[in-house]
């Protein structure tokens, strides 16, 4: 058998894409004698059709349908390795549009871009930064980061850690009305509403022992953003269930208090989002792996190992 014909396969998938031989010749810059000519070169190897064709209508033979579906994969197969080899080949470059959460992208995601621009000086960064959670193929995003849970399948997502939500409250709101002994508590303290869950005032939790509770929250503050809670937290007028990211540092020097010792809120997924495709420039790539080195082990997560349980204090009891 004579060598693997690979123009006249990509030239077939051409033709059946455009719908005709002319179409398929202004795709790949081609004559249309020859493309016909390899089309016919196909045919007489395989000693069948691949088209049905009229003076007005050119469409696919039952074998030529057939053939189709691996056809393309093969020529995409091709074009990948090929954009892969060429990119092995030359220093990656071009925009990456980036987006990410605000708080967590100001505090932890834009002080490792520097170190990643300067090892390549080819690429350069938009950064995008918004609470909102973002359509990342409508909005033409090569990556999104994204905390919480990852609702659409068709994406490839790339998980980077776990991060914990923490009841907290300053010492002097404690003081003043108590500390929760249980999730039910909650109903009857003043609690601080990130409004970008659903829905935003249901707080749950789960016990040690595998219990399950929910609980219905209201407060004086409703905010869309999470660190715009701390300030309120801080000044003694609520209970946040804030993300270990936003609060570990008060928590650490005492200016907040965790609650609840033995429930835990479900914690949320800090991932990496791409499009469904496959196929990823290498500039893409190299930022993925950079970042999840730099946030393998955040500092939250390494402070958190080491820190002892919250006190019950005296008024653990009491449900304020």
């Amino acid at each position: 058998m004579t060598a693997f014909d690979f123009e006249a396969w990509a030239l077939f998938v051409a033709v059946a894409e455009q719908g005709s031989l002319a179409g398929a010749a202004r795709a790949q810059g081609l004559s249309v004698p020859t493309v016909s000519r390899a089309i016919a070169r196909l045919e007489a190897r395989l000693g069948a059709s691949l088209f049905h064709r009229s003076s007005r209508r050119l469409s696919l033979s039952a074998m030529g349908a057939d053939a189709l579906p691996e056809a393309q994969a093969l020529v995409a197969a091709a074009g990948q390795m090929e954009e892969r080899l060429a990119e092995a080949s030359a220093a990656p470059a071009g925009r990456i549009k980036l987006a990410a959460p605000l708080d967590f992208g100001r505090t932890y995601l834009a002080p490792l871009l520097p170190a990643f621009l300067a090892r390549y000086p080819g690429v350069s960064v938009d950064l995008h930064l918004d609470d909102a959670r973002i359509d990342i193929i409508a909005s033409g995003h090569d990556l999104v980061l994204r905390i919480g849970q990852l609702a659409d399948s068709s994406l490839i997502a790339r998980r980077l850690c776990t991060v914990r939500r923490l009841p907290v409250a300053s010492p002097a709101y404690l003081e003043r009305f108590g500390r929760p002994a249980h999730p039910a508590d909650l109903a009857r303290h003043q609690c601080l509403i990130y409004s970008n869950t659903t829905p935003p005032d249901v707080w749950r939790f789960t016990s040690s022992d595998g219990q399950d509770v929910s609980a219905t929250v209201g407060g004086a503050l409703l905010a869309n953003n999470g660190g715009a809670l701390g300030p309120a937290a801080l000044a003694g007028l609520g209970i946040a269930l804030q993300p270990e990211f936003l609060c570990w540092e008060d928590v650490a020097t005492g200016r907040l208090e965790v609650l609840l010792p033995g429930w835990q809120s479900p914690p949320l997924a800090l991932t990496l989002i791409t499009p469904p495709s496959p196929l990823r420039p290498a500039r893409v790539r190299l930022l993925m792996d950079f970042l999840a080195e730099g946030l393998a082990s955040p500092p939250w997560e390494t402070a958190g190992r080491d820190r002892p349980a919250p006190p019950a204090g005296p008024e653990a009891a009491t449900a304020g």
